[in-house]
């Protein structure tokens, strides 16, 4: 589950989940959600596979975000659906989706950038919480 919240020039995601892999697996489905307004639009015929090193939860998440939307600048792939393990020393992750079409797709907002500002992963007593702002 995410909410998207506004802060100043700014917006924030706020993500939860039972666990970590659920946790980044949310956060991707949060990042598109602000890119492509109609995110379940998006087809899962391209699959694209992550593996990132780190250990610093926050910083992998980060991480993690920073490559997606640098997949959506370079490639123009949106995604939909992700598979994530996160483990002691990073992840890895399949990220399925398709080339932006903006015949099918709305789009929502430019996301510039992920921030450091904010961000934050902490397990809480029913799950997991993770913080990010994105600059828009």
């Amino acid at each position: 589950m995410f909410e998207v919240f506004e802060h100043t020039a700014d917006v924030g995601l706020r993500i939860r989940a039972a666990d970590l892999n659920t946790l980044f697996a949310e956060a991707g489905r949060a990042l598109f959600s602000l890119i492509v307004e109609n995110l379940d639009a998006v087809r899962p015929a391209t699959e694209v596979t992550f593996h990132l090193q780190g250990q610093d939860l926050e910083y992998l998440l980060f991480d993690w975000l920073n490559e997606l939307l640098y997949c959506f600048e370079t490639q123009h792939l949106v995604f939909s659906q992700f598979k994530v393990d996160v483990t002691p020393t990073g992840l890895a992750a399949v990220a399925r989706g398709e080339r932006f079409d903006p015949a099918r797709h709305q789009p929502d907002h430019e996301v510039k950038a992920i921030t450091y500002h904010g961000l934050r992963v902490k397990q809480e007593e029913h799950g997991w919480l993770a913080e990010v702002i994105v600059d828009i």
